[in-house]
């Protein structure tokens, strides 16, 4: 069974059904983070390192690049 993005639980949910199967996901600690992404059909998608057959979250290229931005800024930080 090929693994896909999980059921579009939302009204308005934009985001295709993406086959993840061959993603080649990468970790952002030279392998030994806790997330992992995956560039797949001109959308981002973002899985939890240590459980990769839970659901993964898909970002279009605006949506990752406002992630990366703020994050960058400080604003997720938590102290």
């Amino acid at each position: 069974m090929a693994e896909t993005t999980t059921q579009q639980p939302f009204t308005g949910w934009d985001k295709p059904d993406l086959d993840l199967s061959n993603a080649d996901w990468r970790s952002g600690s030279q392998g030994a983070g806790d997330v992992q992404i995956a560039f797949v059909e001109g959308f981002i998608a973002m899985r939890n390192a240590g459980k990769p057959g839970s659901p993964s979250l898909i970002f279009t290229p605006a949506e990752w690049r406002a992630f990366v931005v703020n994050a960058r800024d400080g604003e997720f930080d938590l102290t």
